[in-house]
């Protein structure tokens, strides 16, 4: 994916490449970090909606019901319900090395459109750095 092209803030070096930890490792690190600086606010009000799956053989009914019950394929990596939304999209430090899943982009366009602050974080320092900047703008 070529992030220019996409149409909200880029956390993050995009120049940056080589051995960087995986998104789910950069994702635990972004959550720590925020539980233990905002323990009592926006530790407690972040979340991270389970909808990566990979569809193993007989489960096709069992992703029907998930849609039902309010799957949102291509739901963020980070949501924090305020006034105004923080919704962000963790990728490996090195962008490269991640994969979109289908529906990615657009929930963060829709996300946007709806008054949210969207983003795309390079890493858990990018993902901090675009929670310092919706801090200062909305907090």
């Amino acid at each position: 994916m070529n992030l220019k092209k996409l149409p909200f803030p880029i956390y993050g070096d995009q120049h940056w490449r080589g051995k960087c930890p995986l998104e789910s490792a950069e994702q635990i690190t972004f959550f720590n970090q925020l539980r233990s600086t905002y323990p009592d606010t926006l530790g407690k009000l972040a979340l991270h909606p389970r909808n990566e799956q990979q569809l193993r053989a007989g489960q096709h009914r069992g992703m029907i019901r998930q849609k039902a019950e309010g799957l949102t394929p291509g739901a963020s990596d980070v949501i924090i319900p305020a006034k105004v939304a923080f919704v962000c999209e963790i990728k490996r430090q090195d962008h490269t090395q991640s994969k979109w899943q289908p529906g990615q982009v657009e929930y963060l366009k829709a996300a946007q459109n709806a008054g949210a602050f969207a983003c795309v974080a390079l890493g858990w320092r990018g993902a901090c750095d675009a929670l310092q900047d919706w801090i200062e703008m909305y907090g």
